[in-house]
């Protein structure tokens, strides 16, 4: 590691109040560090006021920070759209780890945003439908905590090659920590491998990016992953990484 050579180094960098400029420092420091140190940070930082967003397309996360932080809040935006094998995922998380999965749900079921707006409001306007059942319950759910930790990496996205590993997020008013944004597939698979992990199935029958089932599809061999998402649309991220 480069600026940061031990945990109590890590640990050592914990700001009393949280803006851009603090966090861009904190990033600084860590932006090299593995996902196990910026986890044990994160830990020793916030506590019980961290919160970690998982969409079970994996369960690294519940287990990088169940790990450490037994009980830790893991939200689950729980859409009424996903896959039965992603649904699956979650209950082998909540079973496999000392985690607390909490279901956050959006303000409108399904059947009660069809009768709103319309049946199938993905497939004529995918941005409402993702503000409404992801944007903002999320949003809601994460008025109680100080910092959330998400999956998301570099290799997603080209919006998102320059992700810091800690930034202010000020959509929500709070630190957001990316542990694994430096991480290629390959990491991702021995991480998962050494440990045993859970996974979702989708993933290895063509699913390398998961969302809500009527608006994802299988990737062809060679296509970007992120492709098979909203496809047919202009439309390439949720809204939740701006």
């Amino acid at each position: 590691m480069n600026a940061v050579t031990t945990t109590a180094e890590l640990v050592a960098a914990n700001p009393t109040t949280w803006n851009a400029i603090t966090c861009a420092e904190v990033n600084a420091r860590l932006e090299n560090a593995s996902a196990e140190e910026i986890a044990d940070w994160a830990v020793a930082t916030f506590g019980t006021k961290l919160a970690v967003a998982s969409s079970m397309q994996d369960t690294i996360l519940p287990h990088l920070f169940g790990a450490r932080l037994a009980g830790v809040d893991v939200l689950f935006l729980e859409t009424g759209y996903h896959f039965k094998e992603t649904l699956e995922t979650r209950e082998r998380a909540a079973k496999a780890f000392p985690i607390t999965v909490v279901n956050v749900m959006p303000r409108q079921t399904v059947e009660e945003q069809d009768a709103e707006f319309g049946k199938d409001l993905f497939a004529r306007d995918p941005n409402t439908c993702c503000f409404m059942r992801k944007v903002d319950p999320l949003a809601r759910a994460l008025a109680g905590y100080d910092a959330w930790v998400t999956g998301a990496r570099r290799v997603d996205a080209v919006t998102r090659a320059n992700m810091p590993v800690i930034t202010w997020d000020d959509n929500h008013g709070l630190v957001k920590i990316n542990p694994i944004a430096l991480w290629s597939d390959f990491q991702v698979e021995i991480y998962q491998t050494a440990h045993g992990l859970p996974r979702n199935p989708l993933v290895a029958r063509g699913y390398p990016s998961i969302g809500c089932e009527p608006c994802t599809r299988k990737v062809a061999a060679g296509e970007d992953p992120r492709s098979g998402r909203w496809a047919g649309t202009d439309k390439t991220e949720c809204g939740i990484h701006k």
